[in-house]
Protein backbone atom coordinates (compact mmCIF):
# COMPACT_ATOMS: atom_id res chain seq x y z
CA UNK A 1 0.00 0.00 0.00
CA UNK A 2 1.11 3.56 -0.69
CA UNK A 3 -0.22 6.77 0.76
CA UNK A 4 -2.64 8.32 -1.73
CA UNK A 5 -1.93 11.96 -2.54
CA UNK A 6 -4.71 14.45 -2.01
CA UNK A 7 -6.79 15.55 -4.97
CA UNK A 8 -5.29 18.78 -6.33
CA UNK A 9 -8.53 20.79 -6.53
CA UNK A 10 -11.46 21.37 -4.21
CA UNK A 11 -14.59 19.58 -5.36
CA UNK A 12 -12.80 16.66 -7.03
CA UNK A 13 -13.50 14.22 -4.19
CA UNK A 14 -15.77 14.53 -1.18
CA UNK A 15 -15.48 12.22 1.85
CA UNK A 16 -18.43 11.37 4.07
CA UNK A 17 -18.44 9.27 7.22
CA UNK A 18 -20.23 8.93 10.54
CA UNK A 19 -18.92 8.50 14.08
CA UNK A 20 -20.84 7.21 17.08
CA UNK A 21 -19.49 8.78 20.25
CA UNK A 22 -20.52 10.18 23.63
CA UNK A 23 -20.50 13.79 22.49
CA UNK A 24 -22.33 14.99 25.61
CA UNK A 25 -22.29 13.25 29.01
CA UNK A 26 -24.13 9.90 29.08
CA UNK A 27 -25.49 10.36 25.55
CA UNK A 28 -24.21 8.91 22.28
CA UNK A 29 -25.10 10.46 18.93
CA UNK A 30 -23.86 9.89 15.39
CA UNK A 31 -21.85 12.77 13.91
CA UNK A 32 -22.10 12.96 10.10
CA UNK A 33 -19.15 14.75 8.49
CA UNK A 34 -18.81 15.67 4.82
CA UNK A 35 -15.39 17.06 3.89
CA UNK A 36 -13.15 17.84 0.92
CA UNK A 37 -10.21 15.59 0.10
CA UNK A 38 -8.10 18.43 -1.29
CA UNK A 39 -7.86 20.61 1.81
CA UNK A 40 -9.76 18.89 4.68
CA UNK A 41 -12.44 21.59 4.74
CA UNK A 42 -15.56 20.31 6.50
CA UNK A 43 -18.57 21.49 4.53
CA UNK A 44 -21.19 19.82 6.70
CA UNK A 45 -21.25 18.34 10.19
CA UNK A 46 -24.30 17.57 12.30
CA UNK A 47 -25.56 15.13 14.90
CA UNK A 48 -28.33 12.57 14.33
CA UNK A 49 -29.69 9.73 16.41
CA UNK A 50 -28.58 7.17 13.81
CA UNK A 51 -26.65 7.42 10.56
CA UNK A 52 -28.59 6.42 7.46
CA UNK A 53 -29.87 7.44 4.04
CA UNK A 54 -31.46 10.72 5.13
CA UNK A 55 -28.40 11.95 7.01
CA UNK A 56 -26.15 11.07 4.06
CA UNK A 57 -28.43 12.91 1.62
CA UNK A 58 -28.48 15.93 3.93
CA UNK A 59 -24.69 16.09 3.98
CA UNK A 60 -24.61 16.06 0.18
CA UNK A 61 -27.33 18.72 0.02
CA UNK A 62 -25.30 20.98 2.33
CA UNK A 63 -22.32 20.76 -0.04
CA UNK A 64 -24.35 21.34 -3.21
CA UNK A 65 -26.21 24.32 -1.76
CA UNK A 66 -23.05 25.99 -0.46
CA UNK A 67 -20.52 25.09 -3.19
CA UNK A 68 -22.17 23.22 -6.08
CA UNK A 69 -21.87 19.78 -7.65
CA UNK A 70 -18.67 17.81 -7.06
CA UNK A 71 -16.96 15.08 -9.07
CA UNK A 72 -16.77 12.03 -6.79
CA UNK A 73 -17.99 10.76 -3.44
CA UNK A 74 -15.88 8.51 -1.21
CA UNK A 75 -17.38 6.48 1.64
CA UNK A 76 -17.34 3.19 3.48
CA UNK A 77 -19.59 0.33 2.35
CA UNK A 78 -22.49 1.12 4.69
CA UNK A 79 -25.78 -0.39 3.56
CA UNK A 80 -27.29 3.02 2.86
CA UNK A 81 -24.45 3.73 0.41
CA UNK A 82 -24.02 0.34 -1.26
CA UNK A 83 -25.55 -3.09 -1.79
CA UNK A 84 -22.85 -5.63 -0.89
CA UNK A 85 -23.91 -9.21 -1.81
CA UNK A 86 -21.27 -10.89 0.37
CA UNK A 87 -20.19 -9.58 3.75
CA UNK A 88 -16.81 -7.92 3.36
CA UNK A 89 -16.92 -8.40 -0.42
CA UNK A 90 -17.22 -6.18 -3.45
CA UNK A 91 -20.10 -3.75 -3.74
CA UNK A 92 -22.72 -4.22 -6.47
CA UNK A 93 -22.52 -1.03 -8.52
CA UNK A 94 -25.24 -2.30 -10.86
CA UNK A 95 -27.80 -2.26 -8.02
CA UNK A 96 -27.71 1.22 -6.48
CA UNK A 97 -29.29 2.10 -3.16
CA UNK A 98 -31.57 5.12 -2.86
CA UNK A 99 -28.47 7.17 -2.13
CA UNK A 100 -26.61 5.67 -5.07
CA UNK A 101 -29.50 6.40 -7.43
CA UNK A 102 -29.46 10.07 -6.32
CA UNK A 103 -25.71 10.30 -6.99
CA UNK A 104 -26.20 8.79 -10.45
CA UNK A 105 -28.83 11.41 -11.25
CA UNK A 106 -26.43 14.16 -10.19
CA UNK A 107 -23.59 12.67 -12.23
CA UNK A 108 -21.43 12.10 -9.13
CA UNK A 109 -19.12 9.08 -9.20
CA UNK A 110 -19.25 6.95 -6.04
CA UNK A 111 -16.07 5.28 -4.78
CA UNK A 112 -16.23 2.55 -2.08
CA UNK A 113 -13.60 2.14 0.61
CA UNK A 114 -12.48 -1.40 1.45
CA UNK A 115 -10.51 -0.74 4.64
CA UNK A 116 -10.28 1.74 7.54
CA UNK A 117 -6.73 2.50 6.41
CA UNK A 118 -8.05 3.69 3.05
CA UNK A 119 -10.21 6.20 4.92
CA UNK A 120 -7.26 7.44 6.93
CA UNK A 121 -8.06 11.12 6.47
CA UNK A 122 -11.61 10.67 7.72
CA UNK A 123 -10.45 8.48 10.60
CA UNK A 124 -7.85 11.04 11.71
CA UNK A 125 -10.40 13.84 11.40
CA UNK A 126 -12.84 12.02 13.69
CA UNK A 127 -10.07 11.45 16.20
CA UNK A 128 -9.52 15.20 16.32
CA UNK A 129 -13.24 15.97 16.49
CA UNK A 130 -13.85 13.46 19.28
CA UNK A 131 -11.17 15.18 21.32
CA UNK A 132 -12.42 18.72 20.74
CA UNK A 133 -16.20 18.79 20.29
CA UNK A 134 -17.20 17.31 23.70
CA UNK A 135 -15.02 19.89 25.45
CA UNK A 136 -16.42 22.75 23.38
CA UNK A 137 -20.02 21.65 23.99
CA UNK A 138 -19.34 21.34 27.72
CA UNK A 139 -17.82 24.83 27.86
CA UNK A 140 -20.89 26.19 26.07
CA UNK A 141 -23.21 24.32 28.45
CA UNK A 142 -24.92 22.47 25.59
CA UNK A 143 -26.48 19.05 26.19
CA UNK A 144 -29.31 18.78 23.62
CA UNK A 145 -28.96 17.91 19.94
CA UNK A 146 -30.72 20.96 18.50
CA UNK A 147 -28.44 23.47 20.19
CA UNK A 148 -25.40 21.24 19.57
CA UNK A 149 -26.06 21.31 15.82
CA UNK A 150 -26.54 25.05 15.85
CA UNK A 151 -23.25 25.43 17.75
CA UNK A 152 -21.43 23.22 15.23
CA UNK A 153 -22.77 25.18 12.27
CA UNK A 154 -22.40 28.73 13.57
CA UNK A 155 -19.42 28.59 15.95
CA UNK A 156 -17.34 25.43 15.88
CA UNK A 157 -16.92 24.67 12.16
CA UNK A 158 -15.81 28.15 11.01
CA UNK A 159 -13.06 28.24 13.66
CA UNK A 160 -12.11 24.59 13.13
CA UNK A 161 -11.76 24.99 9.36
CA UNK A 162 -9.61 28.08 9.73
CA UNK A 163 -7.19 26.15 11.91
CA UNK A 164 -7.07 22.73 10.25
CA UNK A 165 -7.65 23.32 6.53
CA UNK A 166 -4.72 22.49 4.24
CA UNK A 167 -3.66 24.49 1.22
CA UNK A 168 -4.71 22.59 -1.94
CA UNK A 169 -2.24 22.19 -4.78
CA UNK A 170 -4.40 24.29 -7.10
CA UNK A 171 -6.43 27.43 -6.49
CA UNK A 172 -8.89 26.30 -9.16
CA UNK A 173 -12.14 24.55 -8.20
CA UNK A 174 -13.83 21.48 -9.65
CA UNK A 175 -17.22 22.49 -8.25
CA UNK A 176 -19.96 23.17 -10.81
CA UNK A 177 -23.10 25.17 -9.94
CA UNK A 178 -26.28 23.11 -9.73
CA UNK A 179 -28.35 24.40 -12.65
CA UNK A 180 -31.74 23.26 -11.34
CA UNK A 181 -34.17 24.70 -8.84
CA UNK A 182 -34.52 23.83 -5.16
CA UNK A 183 -37.57 21.68 -5.96
CA UNK A 184 -35.56 19.76 -8.58
CA UNK A 185 -32.92 19.01 -5.96
CA UNK A 186 -35.70 17.88 -3.60
CA UNK A 187 -36.88 15.38 -6.21
CA UNK A 188 -33.38 13.95 -6.55
CA UNK A 189 -32.36 13.84 -2.88
CA UNK A 190 -35.41 11.86 -1.80
CA UNK A 191 -36.63 8.27 -1.58
CA UNK A 192 -38.28 6.87 -4.70
CA UNK A 193 -40.54 3.84 -4.83
CA UNK A 194 -42.46 2.50 -7.83
CA UNK A 195 -46.07 1.49 -7.31
CA UNK A 196 -48.91 0.14 -9.48
CA UNK A 197 -52.15 2.13 -9.16
CA UNK A 198 -55.13 0.16 -7.88
CA UNK A 199 -58.59 0.17 -9.50
CA UNK A 200 -59.78 2.85 -7.06
CA UNK A 201 -56.98 5.21 -8.15
CA UNK A 202 -54.94 4.70 -4.97
CA UNK A 203 -51.52 3.34 -4.03
CA UNK A 204 -50.28 1.94 -0.73
CA UNK A 205 -47.08 3.05 1.00
CA UNK A 206 -45.92 2.37 4.55
CA UNK A 207 -49.40 1.37 5.66
CA UNK A 208 -51.09 4.43 4.18
CA UNK A 209 -53.58 4.58 1.33
CA UNK A 210 -52.78 7.54 -0.92
CA UNK A 211 -55.52 8.77 -3.25
CA UNK A 212 -54.73 10.19 -6.68
CA UNK A 213 -57.24 13.01 -7.21
CA UNK A 214 -59.33 13.49 -10.33
CA UNK A 215 -57.26 14.72 -13.28
CA UNK A 216 -58.65 16.95 -16.02
CA UNK A 217 -56.93 15.02 -18.79
CA UNK A 218 -57.35 11.43 -17.56
CA UNK A 219 -60.17 9.61 -15.80
CA UNK A 220 -58.16 6.84 -14.14
CA UNK A 221 -54.60 5.66 -13.63
CA UNK A 222 -55.61 2.10 -12.71
CA UNK A 223 -52.81 -0.41 -13.44
CA UNK A 224 -50.37 2.38 -14.35
CA UNK A 225 -46.85 2.46 -12.94
CA UNK A 226 -46.26 5.60 -10.89
CA UNK A 227 -43.34 6.81 -8.80
CA UNK A 228 -43.78 7.89 -5.20
CA UNK A 229 -41.28 10.43 -3.83
CA UNK A 230 -40.81 10.67 -0.06
CA UNK A 231 -39.09 13.86 1.11
CA UNK A 232 -36.99 14.59 4.16
CA UNK A 233 -39.81 16.56 5.87
CA UNK A 234 -42.19 13.58 5.65
CA UNK A 235 -44.23 14.90 2.74
CA UNK A 236 -44.75 12.79 -0.38
CA UNK A 237 -45.67 13.18 -4.04
CA UNK A 238 -46.88 10.84 -6.78
CA UNK A 239 -45.48 11.19 -10.32
CA UNK A 240 -46.66 9.71 -13.60
CA UNK A 241 -43.60 10.06 -15.77
CA UNK A 242 -42.34 13.64 -15.25
CA UNK A 243 -45.78 14.94 -14.24
CA UNK A 244 -46.60 15.35 -10.56
CA UNK A 245 -50.16 14.18 -9.94
CA UNK A 246 -50.46 15.10 -6.26
CA UNK A 247 -48.38 16.14 -3.27
CA UNK A 248 -49.18 15.13 0.31
CA UNK A 249 -48.15 17.06 3.38
CA UNK A 250 -48.50 16.67 7.16
CA UNK A 251 -48.08 20.37 7.93
CA UNK A 252 -51.77 21.25 7.79
CA UNK A 253 -53.07 18.80 10.38
CA UNK A 254 -52.31 17.92 13.99
CA UNK A 255 -52.70 14.14 13.64
CA UNK A 256 -49.68 13.81 11.35
CA UNK A 257 -51.80 12.20 8.63
CA UNK A 258 -50.91 12.92 5.03
CA UNK A 259 -53.29 15.25 3.21
CA UNK A 260 -53.30 16.35 -0.42
CA UNK A 261 -51.67 19.76 -0.69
Amino acid sequence: RRKRPREPMKGMMIHQDGSTHEWVPDTSWDLIVTMDDADNEIYSAFFVEEEGTWSSLQGVRDVIESHGLFCSFYSDRGSHYWHTPSAGGKVNKAKPTQFGRAMQQLGIDMIPSYSPEARGRSERMFGTLQGRIPKELALAGITDMQHANQFLRDTFLPAFNRRFMKQPDSDDSAFVPFAGSASMLDDILCLRVERTVKKDNTISYKGQCLQIPKQAYRYSFAKCKVMLHEYADGSMAIFHGPRRLVRFTTKSNKEGKLEAA
